[in-house]
């Protein structure tokens, strides 16, 4: 499960940057920056508060910056990017990373060799940093400068004479409060000894957000400086947090969290690196909303809450992982919100106007009803309160809802929208979407045959066994009907929608005619989608969005925000595909499809050091070398990769032999 950077890496200041670190505390907040220190980003912090978990993100400790002084020489641990210069270089130093259960970093500098490891502390907005003396020639001086931002998540701080430099140091607790709306903010360094010297400093520089078309230069304030002697052996442990300090012990609340994440792994049901990496992954996705609720965050560092990907991660995140008291939270209060047949696209936070721009969200709620049955044999609550909602959904799509979505005369459901992208594609460009798909999309349908199938199953077990009677053969029809009206047969694979003329583009959205619960094809047209899906579409990473032969193809998402847009989903490959590929490959090859996926997760491994240190990104490019696009960190891409893993990937256990 280790991921391991060496010096090769680690004093690439090239490379270091390109590769980022994320400790997150399942509110919403997190730490995190580049394995070069630098922050790349506007959302690299130190402490990156939720004051609303799992929303109202707020930077508040950008940054704290180390140096030893060893015998008279000073060595800067830290690294910032300015314009024209890294200064100070303390990349140089760092002579390992390791990603285990916490992200680890090891410095060498004038025989000192100290290891440092940062941990977010669950349900609360506290991070730690600790510090341990591996080595050193005698005492030495460990001085640390935070540097504070104190503004919201997307914006940028500037130098100005609002902010209030009043703070207060007292038995090694510095406390500050930068602006009135903001939280406190407290760091405590036992044994510390503290000298005031507020400054401004100017023009931090994040290469990331340069690359991706936004504003990139920020102001910073530091406070002063505090100095600590360690010696040989010695630690430091430091809380940095919303909350007084006083009396906790970084030490004790850092074998807590481990024995936490500890905790989640034993009940994994495979054991292998990458599952047990992708479970600690997981685990950064689920968060607290409120009392007694969850929520899932559907990627770091900018995402919070949608629907759509809560529906689609939550078997990978919740129920292969045994979390099941997790997944029936969000899915109770998801099946609150069912509006007129759908999902809104996030749940709202009081006062939050309510936009409902999904036509197949509430849709993958019934493939996360049906998964959450299986894996839990939970009747009651399936029956109280998710069947309810259930009916709705099928109910106003029947009556026509939002959006022109209705089921049309042939039994599919078709959307009648031109201006809003409703399905998982939603890319737009000066507000029109780049891929309308209006009319019938191939995976909202095998989405929909899915969900009259599994109602018709809910209904005989546990509702109107009278209904079940009508749905069955309706959902019959459902398939039958995609199943011809989909084809296309020169292509050898399905239409990606049905509107006033056949769509033929190649995407991938047609696999889920093969990976949902309920599959649509008989096998020899099953054989030829994936057949065109691996010839054009399948790649290492994910699958692409588009065939590398269409004329809107495009191979490489990066440029500013429209030419991202532009390729979002036009070739752009997505990580999270991977989960119904694989799927796909067990269940129609069988063995062979089974060695196929497992020599994808092998090669799938090494994507984990990659990025974000110990999870998957959103996108990737669509040639190779397939670098890594889009955020760092994304719960349906890590989900979908650790389902299949688990539910399609896993070896069953040989039954022991009688003893003669």
């Amino acid at each position: 499960m280790s991921i391991q950077l060496d010096r090769e890496i680690t004093q690439d200041f090239e490379r270091a940057l390109g590769v980022e670190w994320l400790e997150t505390n399942g509110l919403g907040g997190w730490a995190g920056t580049t394995v070069a220190g630098a922050h790349s980003r506007r959302y690299h912090g130190l402490l990156v508060a939720a004051t609303r978990p799992p929303a109202g993100r707020t930077v508040l400790l950008s940054r704290l910056d180390e140096t030893l002084h060893v015998e008279g020489t000073t060595y800067e641990l830290g690294c910032n990017l300015f314009p024209g210069a890294v200064a100070p270089r303390g990349f140089e130093y760092l002579a390992s990373f390791t990603q285990d259960l916490f992200p680890q970093f090891t410095y060498e500098a004038g025989g000192v060799r100290l290891r440092k490891t940062v941990a977010a502390v669950d349900g609360e907005s506290t991070t730690l940093v600790l510090y341990e003396v591996l080595d050193a020639p005698g005492p030495f001086i460990l001085s640390l400068r935070p540097f504070l931002a104190a503004r919201d998540l997307h914006s940028l701080a500037a130098a100005n004479d609002v902010l209030s430099q009043e703070v207060s140091f007292s038995v090694g607790v510095l406390e500050l409060q930068p602006y009135p709306e903001a939280p406190e903010v407290f760091v405590q360094v036992p044994g510390a000894d503290f000298q005031a010297n507020p400054q401004w400093w100017y023009r931090f520089e994040y290469e990331r957000d340069r690359q991706r078309g936004f504003d990139f230069q920020e102001d910073l304030w530091t406070p002063g400086l505090f100095g600590r002697e360690l010696a040989p052996g010695d630690r430091l442990g430091i809380v940095i947090s919303t909350a007084d300090p006083r009396g906790r012990d970084a030490f004790a609340l850092f074998e807590k969290e481990r024995k936490r994440r500890e905790k989640i792994l034993k009940t994994l049901p495979v054991q292998d690196d990458l599952a047990r990496s992708l479970a600690l992954a997981a685990d950064s996705f689920l968060v607290r909303r409120g009392t007694n609720q969850r929520a899932v965050v559907a990627g770091y560092p900018w995402f919070t809450e949608r629907s759509r990907d809560t529906m689609i991660a939550l078997s990978g995140l919740c129920l292969v992982t045994g979390r099941f008291d997790d997944a029936k939270k969000i899915l109770r209060a998801f099946a609150k919100s069912v509006s007129q047949g759908m999902l809104p696209d996030r749940l709202p936070e009081k006062g939050e106007e309510v936009r409902y721009t999904s036509v197949d969200a509430s849709l993958w709620m019934f493939v996360a009803a049906w998964k959450y049955l299986q894996a839990t044999g939970d009747e009651e609550f399936v029956r109280e309160a998710l069947l309810p909602a259930l009916r709705k959904v099928v109910h106003w799509y029947d009556k026509g809802t939002r959006h022109g979505i209705k089921t049309a005369a042939d039994g599919l459901l078709a959307t009648g929208a031109e201006d809003v992208p409703l399905t998982w594609m939603d890319g737009r460009i000066d507000d029109r979407p780049v891929t309308p798909r209006r009319g019938k999309a191939v995976e909202v349908n095998a989405l929909w045959a899915n969900a009259l199938t599994i109602l018709a199953e809910l209904e005989a077990r546990l509702g109107d066994p009278e209904e079940a009677k009508r749905l069955a053969p309706r959902a019959k029809k459902a398939q039958k009907r995609f199943a011809e009206a989909f084809w296309n047969e020169e292509g050898g694979f399905l239409y990606d929608g049905i509107g006033d003329e056949p769509d033929a583009a190649l995407r991938p959205n047609q696999i889920f005619a093969l990976s949902l619960p309920f599959p649509l094809l008989p096998k020899p047209k099953a054989e030829r989608v994936l057949a065109a899906v691996e010839e054009k579409l399948a790649t290492p990473v994910g699958l692409r969005t588009l065939s590398p032969d269409h004329p809107d193809y495009h191979a490489a998402y990066e440029g500013d925000p429209v030419t991202r847009e532009g390729a979002y989903h036009q070739g752009t490959v997505w990580t999270w595909l991977l989960g119904p590929y694989m799927t796909a490959l067990v269940r129609i090859q069988g063995t062979a499809g089974r060695k196929k996926a497992l020599g994808i997760l092998q090669e799938l491994r090494p994507r984990l050091a990659e990025a974000g240190v110990g999870s998957l990104p959103e996108v990737f490019d669509a040639e190779a070398p397939h670098s890594p696009r889009g955020c760092f960190a994304r719960a349906w891409s890590v989900a979908e990769v650790l389902r299949a893993t688990v539910e399609d990937l896993q070896v069953p256990a040989r039954p022991k032999k009688e003893k003669k």
